[in-house]
């Protein structure tokens, strides 16, 4: 069964060809992500709270 996600927001680091993702919630609190040149249509990925939690402390971290 395929998640409801809302709210997707657009990353602030958005490249302006297009090239960017942008991420939403569902109602569990899953974190969804997708690439935002699909409108929509392509796979999401999903992220557990504790999951996007640790990737972005990664991110972060390295400096990107």
């Amino acid at each position: 069964m395929t998640k409801d996600f809302h709210r997707w927001r657009k990353s602030r680091h958005s490249q302006p060809n297009g090239g960017c993702i942008e991420a939403g919630r569902a109602d569990d609190g899953t974190i969804g992500v997708r690439d935002t040149k699909l409108n929509g249509t392509g796979p999401t990925l999903e992220f557990t709270r504790g999951e996007w939690r640790t990737f972005l402390h990664r991110i972060r971290a390295d400096g990107h």
